[in-house]
């Protein structure tokens, strides 16, 4: 991929993939906080707000539930509500785990096998990275997923990744706990670039019921804002 097409990619903004009464499907880009932190950056929470002050010319405040998160440097979906009946059921999908998530991922060396199944014990990233354990710890949360590989080259690997749980820098310890840290993720030991402030990380497919009709909704990023994918073909 040349820079221009990296620097284009990676300057998109958040994007509304789908929107109805009650619910918005949204891209998020690389490097774009989620919700305020102790930096006061902007936010995709805060930029929807005001879209959706804007599109609708509402006087007051609007409503907006949160229903998962995003690292800061990895890029993709997120499904946000926009009434609490939507926010209540949404979050509950999320703790039965009936929200479904895949991710694609870009991780350093040759992965050996094609399907991997990982299970282990993580500790909150406060200090800045998450340990893995074998075995449980007190503090320490559940984590697994699952990984197929879609193409291997010499010095890379590109995975499809399903969580089976959702903690805190999850897919990025596990990796790295199994010597493939993500391309751009020096934090956990990445060697290799991405993007400044990126990592090769895409929550590329989200599956929900949705709130009110119980339909089973399925979205993919769009091939141009699949950072991940426009990568791999460069490399």
């Amino acid at each position: 991929m040349d820079s221009d097409k990296k620097i284009k990619n990676l300057e998109a903004g958040p994007q509304v993939i789908y929107e109805d009464n009650h619910l918005l499907v949204v891209f998020k880009p690389h490097r774009l906080l989620v919700q305020s932190d102790a930096s006061s950056d902007p936010t995709l929470f805060l930029h929807l707000c005001s879209w959706l002050k804007e599109k609708y010319k509402k006087p007051g405040n609007v409503y907006l539930g949160m229903i998962h998160r995003l690292d800061r440097p990895a890029a993709g979906l997120l499904v946000f509500a926009k009434t609490s009946k939507g926010a209540s059921r949404l979050s509950e999908q999320m703790r039965s785990q009936r929200i479904k998530k895949k991710y694609q991922a870009v991780v350093e060396g040759m992965v050996a096998e094609d399907f991997g199944h990982c299970v282990g014990y993580l500790s909150d990233p406060e200090q800045g990275r998450a340990q893995v354990f074998e075995s449980e710890r007190p503090d320490s949360k559940r984590a697994e997923l699952t990984y197929r590989v879609l193409e291997r080259k010499k010095s890379a690997t590109w995975l499809e990744i399903q969580l089976m749980t959702g903690r805190r820098h999850q897919i990025r310890a596990q990796m790295a706990h199994l010597g493939h840290p993500l391309i751009g993720d020096i934090r956990y030991g990445g060697k290799q670039v991405f993007f400044e402030g990126a990592i090769a990380l895409v929550a590329s497919q989200l599956s929900i019921e949705h709130p009110v009709s119980q339909e089973t909704m399925d979205f993919e990023v769009p091939a141009e804002l699949n950072s991940v994918l426009r990568y791999w073909q460069g490399v």
